[in-house]
C-alpha cells in the first residue's frame, strides 16, 4: 500500500467538502489503483486527508492527470496558508472491523525512535487491541523517512472510544504499552468527529 498524507489549516470547510464530493463523483472513476481515503476537519480547523493507493506508481499516475491538477488548484484555495504533504510505502494496517462504519477518527502524529522496535510493537498490538479495544475498527500507521509517523484510528463512536480510554489497563498490557510510549512519541492528536470516508 502507498499512502499520501495532506494537512493544513482550513479557511472554507464547506468548500473543501464540496471539492471532495466533486472528486469522488468526477475524478475517482479514473483514478486507477485508488483504494480509498480518510479525511476531515478538527474543531480547531486543522484538516488531514489520507489517500490510499495500491502502489506509488498508481498514485503518481493520478497526480499527473490534468483534471487532478485542475481540481487541486481549486481545492488549495480552501486552505489558509501552505499545505503539507507526506507519502510512504512503509505502512502497517490493523483491521478488526469495517473502517467505513467509523463515526469517529483519531489521528496521532509523532516520531518513532526505533523503527524495528515499532514493527514488533505493531505485531503485538494487533492481538492485544482486538481483545482490549472492541471499539477500534481499524488503524493505519504510515512511517516516513524523516522519522515521523501518522497513525489513523477508526472507532465505532467517540462515546465508545472515550469510555474505553477510561477503563483500567490490564496488568499484562502495561509493560508493552510503556514500550510503545517510549518508542512512538506522540506530538499531537487530531480528533475528527465528522470523518469523510471513501472506498473504491
Amino acid at each position: 500500500m502507498f499512502v499520501q498524507l495532506m494537512e493544513g489549516k482550513v479557511r472554507d470547510v464547506e468548500g473543501l467538502r464540496a471539492q471532495m464530493d466533486r472528486w469522488i463523483r468526477d475524478l475517482m472513476p479514473g483514478a486507477t489503483g485508488y483504494l480509498g481515503s480518510t479525511g476531515g476537519v478538527t474543531d480547531a480547523g486543522d484538516c488531514i486527508m489520507i489517500a490510499r493507493f495500491a502502489t506509488a506508481e498508481a498514485a503518481r499516475r493520478n497526480s499527473d492527470r490534468p483534471e487532478q491538477g485542475a481540481w487541486w488548484a481549486e481545492t488549495e484555495a480552501c486552505f489558509d496558508g501552505p499545505v503539507r504533504f507526506h507519502e510512504s510505502t512503509d505502512v502497517n494496517v490493523m483491521k478488526h472491523g469495517d473502517a467505513d462504519q467509523a463515526r469517529f477518527v483519531q489521528v496521532m502524529e509523532g516520531h518513532v525512535s526505533d523503527r524495528e522496535k515499532a514493527r514488533s510493537l505493531d505485531a503485538d498490538a494487533d492481538e492485544i487491541l482486538a481483545n482490549a479495544r472492541p471499539d477500534l475498527l481499524e488503524s493505519i500507521t504510515a512511517y516516513f523517512d524523516d522519522g515521523e509517523y501518522t497513525d489513523i484510528a477508526y472507532f465505532r463512536s467517540e462515546e465508545e472510544a472515550r469510555a474505553a480510554e477510561q477503563r483500567p489497563m490490564p496488568e499484562d498490557m502495561a509493560p508493552r504499552f510503556a514500550e510503545w510510549e517510549a518508542t512512538m512519541k506522540v506530538d499531537r492528536y487530531l480528533d475528527i468527529r465528522d470523518p469523510w470516508l471513501t472506498s473504491a
